[in-house]
């Protein structure tokens, strides 16, 4: 059986961690997964688009009904099913954290921005239907339970990457942090 690394991707919205995430799948083969899957999977079977908003009510009312690490289980059958690099994106409660770190394999990474460069690129992506949503809502949407223990999450993380530059040096950093977990 092939080594298993298992990396748990922490960081806001509009931080990079997405960017991060497709770059180890296409570069070194990683397997991707989200804490979020489920919660997608769920909300698009009503809705063709969905919102941060929509998940984080989810996230929350499951959280709350079938208990807090609610998420973690829905994951591990599909980590413990996988070999070589897994990739889990969206680590937001200490569960998630504690999770990731209970693997052997198991490693945390932060990337994080400034706050008004990552609503910049939120606006910009479109990928949610609030991604357009007003600085003063980007930050009440921060405030969120869901959100608000990132930046504390983040700074308990094996590595961290400040993603304030360009893409070269983000994808450097991931990959220098990739070799230092592969050694």
């Amino acid at each position: 059986m092939a080594e298993k690394i298992i990396i748990g991707l922490i960081g806001e919205s509009g931080s990079g961690k997405d960017t991060v995430a497709d770059y180890f799948q296409e570069k070194y083969g990683a397997k991707l997964m989200r804490f979020a899957d489920p919660l997608k999977e769920i909300l698009h079977i009503f809705f063709d688009k969905i919102s941060r908003e929509d998940q984080q009510w989810l996230a929350l009312g499951l959280r709350e009904r079938f208990g807090h690490d609610i998420f973690p289980k829905a994951l591990k059958r599909r980590i413990d099913n996988e070999t070589g690099i897994v990739v889990v994106n969206g680590i937001r409660f200490w569960e998630d954290y504690e999770f990731i770190k209970s693997f052997d394999c198991g490693h945390t990474l932060y990337v994080t921005a400034d706050q008004k460069l990552r609503w910049e690129r939120s606006t910009k992506r479109k990928e949610k239907t609030d991604d357009g949503a007003s600085f003063e809502k980007f930050k009440e949407m921060e405030m969120s339970e869901t959100e608000v223990l990132v930046p504390e999450i983040g700074v308990k993380a094996d590595f961290i990457i400040r993603n304030e530059k360009d893409l070269d040096y983000l994808l450097s950093e991931a990959d220098r942090i990739m070799n230092e977990i592969r050694k």
